[in-house]
């Protein structure tokens, strides 16, 4: 059995989740026959209690049957959320996710109901400008919101079809982007915001966790169907990568640069 007891935000509880399998799995040669997370996702457990809530958000991994061969040392770590997403190797990567990280009914379930919602329809002309604020400026260096216009007023240029998705952390943000492209998609009632300070939305507005932590999950797998992405670097944005599948047409903002 491998147990994972890191607890902290949720695309952090995944990735740790990830790299402490793929650490199994390059140690032993072999998948584990058990993961326990009972002592991750603790922000998310509605009375604080010691169940696995993991498959509430995904797929019990006994019942996913992809097979995973060992042939060589997966090279993966959590601080890769920090790295050009264009370098992962998501050939080696992506039959993990399928494994340990496949989407349950019930988040499905959510994305068509903010699909149809929002009547999102064609994902070839969506861009989305994801921001991920607030806190996140402790770990990384992040771009200010003019630069983000700019990389998507170049998109525009290329494509006047384009509707861009908004999505942040960040209230400020939220307004500026509605601001300067009106007729952009944002989940308006299915996503908590907050303005700019140095904390998470998961802490300030804990008690809401259990319900808009399935939303968001929906959210990113939204995201990572839409033929364009302009973000930030950080756990959120890899999840994106990893449920994509590939970075192709993705503008990553990282070391103060866009890469």
């Amino acid at each position: 059995m491998l147990r994972v007891t890191h607890s902290c935000g949720f695309f952090s509880n995944c990735n740790i989740r990830l790299q402490e399998i793929i650490r199994y799995f390059n140690t032993n040669k072999k998948l584990p026959i058990t993961v326990d997370s009972s002592e991750q996702y603790g922000w998310y457990k509605p009375d604080n209690n010691s169940d696995d809530i993991t498959f509430d958000y995904f797929n019990n991994y006994d019942n996913i049957k992809t097979d995973i061969e060992w042939k060589d040392t997966i090279d993966y770590t959590e601080l890769y959320q920090y790295s050009d997403y264009k370098t992962l190797n998501y050939e080696s990567i992506i039959p993990f996710i399928t494994k340990y990280f496949t989407p349950s009914l019930d988040i499905i379930d959510k994305v068509n109901i903010l699909e149809r919602k929002y009547n999102i329809t064609n994902y070839e002309n969506i861009c989305v400008l994801f921001y991920r604020g607030n806190d996140k400026i402790t770990e990384t260096n992040i771009c200010d919101y003019n630069q983000v216009v700019e990389k998507a007023e170049q998109i525009l240029e290329n494509n006047s079809d384009i509707k861009f998705l908004i999505q942040s952390d960040e209230t400020e943000f939220i307004e500026t982007m509605l601001e300067r492209f009106p007729n952009s998609l944002c989940f308006k009632d299915e996503i908590r915001h907050m303005k700019k300070q140095t904390n998470t939305v998961d802490k300030v507005f804990k008690h809401l966790n259990p319900e808009y932590s399935k939303y968001y999950l929906a959210i990113t797998l939204i995201m990572a169907k839409c033929n364009h992405i302009i973000f930030t670097s950080g756990n959120c944005s890899i999840w994106i990568m990893f449920f994509r599948g590939h970075a192709d047409n993705v503008y990553q903002y990282l070391h103060d640069r866009w890469v």
